[in-house]
Protein backbone atom coordinates (compact mmCIF):
# COMPACT_ATOMS: atom_id res chain seq x y z
CA UNK A 1 0.00 0.00 0.00
CA UNK A 2 1.25 3.19 -0.25
CA UNK A 3 1.89 5.86 2.01
CA UNK A 4 -0.85 7.96 0.46
CA UNK A 5 -3.51 4.91 1.59
CA UNK A 6 -5.80 5.61 3.76
CA UNK A 7 -7.32 3.26 6.50
CA UNK A 8 -10.48 2.82 5.05
CA UNK A 9 -8.72 2.23 1.40
CA UNK A 10 -6.33 -0.33 2.66
CA UNK A 11 -9.03 -2.23 4.55
CA UNK A 12 -10.76 -2.22 0.94
CA UNK A 13 -8.02 -3.24 -0.65
CA UNK A 14 -7.61 -6.32 1.79
CA UNK A 15 -11.02 -7.68 1.57
CA UNK A 16 -10.73 -7.70 -2.41
CA UNK A 17 -7.61 -9.57 -1.90
CA UNK A 18 -9.59 -11.78 0.17
CA UNK A 19 -12.23 -12.33 -2.44
CA UNK A 20 -9.56 -13.11 -5.31
CA UNK A 21 -7.84 -15.08 -2.58
CA UNK A 22 -11.52 -17.05 -1.92
CA UNK A 23 -12.50 -17.42 -5.84
CA UNK A 24 -8.86 -19.40 -6.45
CA UNK A 25 -9.87 -21.65 -3.10
CA UNK A 26 -13.32 -22.16 -5.02
CA UNK A 27 -12.92 -22.32 -8.61
CA UNK A 28 -9.09 -23.89 -8.37
CA UNK A 29 -9.99 -26.66 -11.07
CA UNK A 30 -11.23 -23.53 -13.47
CA UNK A 31 -9.17 -21.54 -16.19
CA UNK A 32 -7.93 -19.49 -14.04
CA UNK A 33 -5.21 -16.82 -14.91
CA UNK A 34 -4.07 -13.51 -13.37
CA UNK A 35 -6.03 -11.07 -15.64
CA UNK A 36 -9.20 -12.88 -14.67
CA UNK A 37 -8.65 -12.46 -11.13
CA UNK A 38 -7.64 -8.85 -11.28
CA UNK A 39 -10.73 -7.38 -14.00
CA UNK A 40 -13.10 -9.55 -11.01
CA UNK A 41 -11.48 -7.21 -8.49
CA UNK A 42 -11.25 -4.49 -10.30
CA UNK A 43 -7.69 -4.16 -10.20
CA UNK A 44 -4.71 -4.35 -12.68
CA UNK A 45 -2.80 -7.54 -13.09
CA UNK A 46 0.59 -5.87 -11.70
CA UNK A 47 -1.14 -4.46 -9.04
CA UNK A 48 -2.91 -7.57 -8.02
CA UNK A 49 -0.24 -9.70 -8.22
CA UNK A 50 2.03 -7.05 -5.88
CA UNK A 51 -0.48 -6.76 -3.22
CA UNK A 52 -1.76 -10.36 -2.89
CA UNK A 53 1.88 -11.34 -2.97
CA UNK A 54 2.28 -8.33 0.08
CA UNK A 55 -0.42 -9.57 1.77
CA UNK A 56 -0.36 -13.11 1.71
CA UNK A 57 3.23 -14.18 0.88
CA UNK A 58 3.18 -15.74 -2.65
CA UNK A 59 1.74 -14.41 -6.17
CA UNK A 60 -1.87 -15.19 -6.73
CA UNK A 61 -0.42 -18.22 -9.96
CA UNK A 62 1.48 -19.55 -6.87
CA UNK A 63 -1.35 -19.44 -4.47
CA UNK A 64 -3.38 -20.98 -7.02
CA UNK A 65 -1.00 -23.69 -8.23
CA UNK A 66 -0.48 -24.46 -4.53
CA UNK A 67 -4.32 -25.11 -4.60
CA UNK A 68 -4.28 -27.51 -7.30
CA UNK A 69 -1.44 -29.52 -5.75
CA UNK A 70 -3.11 -29.56 -1.89
CA UNK A 71 -5.99 -31.29 -4.08
CA UNK A 72 -3.46 -33.23 -6.59
CA UNK A 73 -2.44 -35.20 -3.65
CA UNK A 74 -5.63 -36.30 -2.17
CA UNK A 75 -6.72 -37.44 -5.73
CA UNK A 76 -3.26 -39.29 -6.17
CA UNK A 77 -3.07 -40.97 -2.40
CA UNK A 78 -6.88 -42.39 -3.88
CA UNK A 79 -5.15 -44.15 -6.12
CA UNK A 80 -7.91 -44.55 -9.15
CA UNK A 81 -6.68 -41.83 -11.33
CA UNK A 82 -3.63 -41.81 -13.11
CA UNK A 83 -1.27 -38.56 -12.86
CA UNK A 84 -2.46 -37.58 -16.28
CA UNK A 85 -6.22 -37.43 -15.22
CA UNK A 86 -5.21 -35.51 -11.81
CA UNK A 87 -3.18 -33.31 -13.72
CA UNK A 88 -6.42 -32.16 -16.12
CA UNK A 89 -8.95 -33.05 -13.02
CA UNK A 90 -7.22 -30.12 -10.83
CA UNK A 91 -7.43 -27.30 -13.96
CA UNK A 92 -3.71 -27.64 -14.77
CA UNK A 93 -3.13 -27.96 -18.95
CA UNK A 94 -0.05 -28.85 -18.97
CA UNK A 95 1.40 -31.88 -17.52
CA UNK A 96 4.95 -30.70 -17.60
CA UNK A 97 3.98 -27.42 -15.57
CA UNK A 98 2.00 -29.73 -13.17
CA UNK A 99 4.77 -31.71 -12.91
CA UNK A 100 7.33 -29.94 -12.33
CA UNK A 101 5.39 -27.76 -9.52
CA UNK A 102 4.65 -30.79 -7.90
CA UNK A 103 8.18 -31.81 -7.12
CA UNK A 104 8.80 -28.61 -6.12
CA UNK A 105 6.01 -28.54 -3.68
CA UNK A 106 6.06 -32.00 -1.99
CA UNK A 107 9.89 -32.82 -3.02
CA UNK A 108 8.65 -36.14 -4.97
CA UNK A 109 6.98 -36.04 -8.40
CA UNK A 110 3.56 -37.13 -8.86
CA UNK A 111 3.94 -40.47 -9.90
CA UNK A 112 6.18 -41.65 -6.95
CA UNK A 113 4.07 -39.95 -4.34
CA UNK A 114 1.04 -41.90 -5.89
CA UNK A 115 2.68 -45.08 -5.56
CA UNK A 116 4.00 -44.12 -1.82
CA UNK A 117 1.28 -42.28 -0.53
CA UNK A 118 -1.85 -44.92 -0.64
CA UNK A 119 0.70 -47.26 1.15
CA UNK A 120 1.94 -44.45 3.52
CA UNK A 121 -1.93 -43.27 4.51
CA UNK A 122 -3.71 -46.74 4.14
CA UNK A 123 -5.80 -46.79 7.47
CA UNK A 124 -5.77 -42.80 7.92
CA UNK A 125 -8.73 -40.87 8.01
CA UNK A 126 -8.86 -37.88 5.03
CA UNK A 127 -8.43 -35.37 7.18
CA UNK A 128 -5.64 -36.79 9.36
CA UNK A 129 -4.07 -37.71 5.53
CA UNK A 130 -4.36 -34.04 4.09
CA UNK A 131 -2.90 -32.23 7.63
CA UNK A 132 -0.29 -35.07 7.69
CA UNK A 133 0.88 -34.37 3.82
CA UNK A 134 0.26 -30.96 3.34
CA UNK A 135 2.70 -29.13 1.42
CA UNK A 136 5.24 -26.69 2.44
CA UNK A 137 4.36 -23.19 0.54
CA UNK A 138 7.19 -20.91 -0.44
CA UNK A 139 9.64 -23.46 0.36
CA UNK A 140 9.47 -22.86 4.03
CA UNK A 141 11.73 -25.09 6.00
CA UNK A 142 10.28 -27.66 8.12
CA UNK A 143 10.48 -27.58 11.85
CA UNK A 144 14.04 -28.81 12.73
CA UNK A 145 12.07 -29.09 16.55
CA UNK A 146 11.26 -32.16 18.33
CA UNK A 147 7.49 -33.20 17.42
CA UNK A 148 5.22 -32.22 19.60
CA UNK A 149 2.12 -35.17 20.26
Amino acid sequence: MSSKTTPEQHLSDLARLRRVRDRIDREYAQPLDVEALARGANMSAGHLSRQFKLAYGESPYGYLMTRRIERAMALLRRGDLSVTEVCFAVGCQSLGTFSTRFTELVGVPPSVYRREAARATAGMPPCVAKQVTRPVRNREARPSGPELA
